[in-house]
């Protein structure tokens, strides 16, 4: 049997309602493939599509619990998406979060009796340059030695995720919990709550102030343009003047210390404790994937400075939803992450559709 020679070619480049498209395309595929998912549990896809967005916007109490998902969902997309601007491939957004909360929790821990004021910027900025300091180590390797960077951040998460437990195992556990956890930090470092009876907290705001610093920095100013430049062909913008490793490292550092920031908003905002790791037997670790998540988010979003935070918002509706939608009609939690999968195979597929065309070669 004879097979049809094909070749891949390059397309033009795309507008912005092809950008848009695809991602919202993707969406849509998604959740008609969940309404069979939905059926295939025995309820009925509108009933399940209701209770799940209703779970996570059908009140005050609901949009809180989304709102507060939502924080750590923007910080690391925006942190993958800041990275990928300039083709670092920061697959380590996990490791830098886990790092981050662990420095934290130091000065968290150590500092009992600091007032409020001065420990929460504290444990801010330690955060913030533990996480840049975990992710400047392969942009070096790579600006360096060529390195890949998408293996040695992929491996800097395993190194944090096995140091966190080795802490939480040994010196830092805390002999009065049943589970491997440090003891809990001082209460002048919890981040305070927004409203009163929500877990919504300034992590929120400081999320918020994140993702508009990416728009301006994208935007509006010069750096900005530096970024994109090495990002589109790096040997360009070496040509025009540009140092690309300094760009490179300038955003492995802004990039790393976001993540690390999602890590303290975690620990301050929500856990109070540094978790272990869930086969040792504790909790389960202070992130459930928030910097996986990030790659996610930065591609649904399309890298944009205002795609990203929509696709947070759309990844933290999901699972809030979906955890409403398995209270209220038994369909399991894990749905969330079989829509995860379909959005990203669709999106990818629709990525290389944009940028590339299969055509048939005669002969």
């Amino acid at each position: 049997m004879r097979f049809p020679k094909l070749k891949v070619e390059k397309r033009p480049l795309p507008d912005l309602k092809t950008k848009i498209l695809w991602p919202v395309l993707s969406i849509l595929i998604a959740l008609g493939i969940g309404a069979i998912l939905i059926a295939a549990a025995g309820v009925d896809p509108l009933t399940g599509y209701y209770h799940l967005f209703s779970g996570a916007l059908g009140d005050v109490h609901a949009i809180s619990e989304t709102l507060w998902r939502f924080t750590p969902l923007l910080l690391t997309g925006t942190a993958v998406a800041l990275a990928f601007r300039c083709k670092f491939w920061n697959i380590g957004a996990e490791g830098q979060m886990l790092i981050g909360a662990t420095v934290a929790t130091f000065f968290g821990v150590s500092f009992i009796g600091t007032p409020s004021w001065l420990l929460i910027p504290l444990v801010i900025i330690s955060g913030f340059l533990a996480g840049a300091l975990w992710a400047v180590i392969p942009a070096i390797l790579k600006a360096k030695f060529k390195a890949d960077e998408v293996v040695t951040t992929l491996l800097g998460n395993w190194i944090i995720l096995y140091f966190v437990g080795y802490l939480v195992e040994g010196p830092w556990r805390d002999p009065t919990s049943l589970w491997p956890e440090s003891p809990a930090i001082a209460a002048t470092a919890v981040f305070p709550r927004l409203v009163s009876g929500y877990r919504v907290h300034i992590g929120f705001i400081i999320a918020i102030f994140f993702a508009i610093l990416f728009f301006i920095v994208l935007r509006k100013t010069v750096w900005g343009s530096q970024i994109k430049a090495v990002g589109a062909n790096p040997r360009a913008a070496d040509f025009m003047g540009i140092k690309v490793t300094r760009v490179l490292i300038t955003v492995a550092i802004l990039s790393g210390g976001i993540a690390g920031i999602a890590g303290v908003n975690e620990l301050c905002g929500t856990h109070l404790h540094m978790k272990g790791l869930g086969f040792f037997g504790g909790t389960g670790e202070l992130s459930w994937g928030y910097g996986y998540a990030g790659v996610f988010i930065a591609m649904l979003g399309g890298l944009s400075a205002i795609g990203v935070p929509v696709a947070a918002f759309f990844m933290a509706v999901m699972i809030q939803g979906s955890r409403a939608m398995y209270r209220a009609t038994g369909v399991p939690s894990p749905f969330f992450y079989a829509m995860e999968g379909i959005i990203l195979v669709c999106l990818l597929l629709g990525i290389f559709l944009t940028y590339y065309r299969i055509r048939r070669v005669k002969g």
